[in-house]
């Protein structure tokens, strides 16, 4: 049976989340060994920096980069001590790299672009395995935002047969997935609706440490600013019709920063951050409906590191009523690895010449086929 490795690194910088995706000759999917590969923190923090830079040394990327690369290297290899296997029994890994920015609409007059650090040229040589790898800048290229591209694989593996599913993933960010039946000619819908978890994870490390807020603890100790939420909700992208894709770029420290008063309470901060993401996810959902004219999803299924999340959960459960909260593990998805598996799925798509996109989430002029092949 042909295995896939899927390897993703997200915007939290946590880890490397490592996937095996088996696919049969009739192309169904199950998920096998995963792993997560934990960053340094002196590496993540130069990580993190970069992201941020206005400007960075030649020398500082080629660094970052053997070293990110060197790490991918790593969660391959134990995970395939792991299950057993050889680097000849995988078929092809799927790295996604590292984001380091995401502009699909440029800056200024400049062009749009996507910008993920990797070294599918080392990882090969490392492995011992095929890679494929710059699964985005095709997208781009014909047009589109090269994001979000999870909902080809959440239509994949969640689409059913008589209703309506939303996916949310949320990661740093939040996209959304709205699949209709498998027997209706709607077509599938998805975008980023904002953040998620990055601004929720930057406030907490900036004033308590660690890198997140455990089941969301410190967000439910405080109490929603409803006119701060008011100011942070008036960002132009949260009005913007889909497609639309966002990141770190738009929201981050100081763009919180740039709307405090500076008399806030922290946890009462981190409630409103918990409390923006709610609402901007619930009026994505909405903003689905309105442009789609599509029916209420009958089910949502959370997944991404926000899922384990109890009080973003909660807020989602106030704003999203009458809709079926099902785990993504209870269908057979574990939550934590949907998106390391997304990318060994994108990896056997390349491989077989078939479309990785979904023009109707990117907004792209067409399908294409997504990557680049990189021989081991």
């Amino acid at each position: 049976m042909p295995r896939f490795l899927g390897l993703m690194s997200g915007t939290s910088l946590d880890a490397i989340d490592a996937a095996l995706l088996h696919i049969d000759t009739a192309g169904r999917l199950s998920l096998g060994q995963t792993l997560a590969e934990p960053l340094p923190s002196p590496l993540r923090r130069r990580l993190l920096a970069l992201c941020q830079a206005e400007s960075a040394s030649f020398a500082e990327l080629a660094y970052l980069e053997d070293a990110f690369c060197r790490h991918q290297a790593a969660a391959v290899s134990q995970l395939l001590d792991a299950a057993g296997l050889k680097a000849s029994d995988i078929d092809a890994i799927g790295s996604h790299g590292q984001t380091l920015e995401h502009a699909p609409y440029g800056h200024a007059d400049g062009p749009a672009y996507t910008l993920q650090l990797d070294n599918p040229s080392l990882l090969a040589e490392l492995t011992g395995c095929r890679v494929v790898a710059d699964f985005r800048r095709r997208d781009l290229a014909a047009g589109g935002q090269a994001a979000p591209l999870a909902p080809a694989f959440h239509e994949a593996v969640f689409r059913h047969p008589d209703e309506w599913r939303l996916v949310l993933n949320l990661g740093g960010f939040a996209n959304l997935t709205l699949l209709p039946p498998l027997g209706s000619d709607a077509e599938v819908i998805g975008f980023d609706t904002g953040p998620a978890n990055a601004l929720l994870d930057a406030w907490h490390q900036r004033h308590r440490g660690g890198s997140f807020d455990a089941n969301g603890a410190w967000a439910a100790s405080g109490q929603v600013d409803v006119l701060l939420l008011e100011r942070l909700l008036g960002d132009d992208y949260f009005q913007r019709p889909p497609p639309k894709s966002t990141g770190r770029e738009v929201f981050h420290l100081d763009w919180l920063d740039s709307h405090l008063s500076g008399h806030e309470a922290r946890a009462d901060v981190q409630a409103t951050l918990a409390e923006l993401s709610a609402v901007s996810i619930a009026r994505g959902v909405e903003l689905a409906r309105s442009t789609y004219a599509t029916p209420a999803p009958a089910r949502v299924i959370p997944c991404g590191g926000g899922a384990r999340n109890s009080d973003l959960m909660a807020r989602l459960a106030a704003h999203l009523p009458g809709i079926t909260v099902t785990a993504a593990d209870q269908l057979g998805w574990p939550a934590d690895w949907l998106e390391a598996a997304a990318f060994a799925w994108l990896a056997w798509r390349r491989l077989a010449e078939l479309p990785g996109s979904l023009p109707s989430v990117t907004g792209a002029t067409g399908p294409r086929i997504l990557g680049g092949v990189y021989a081991a």
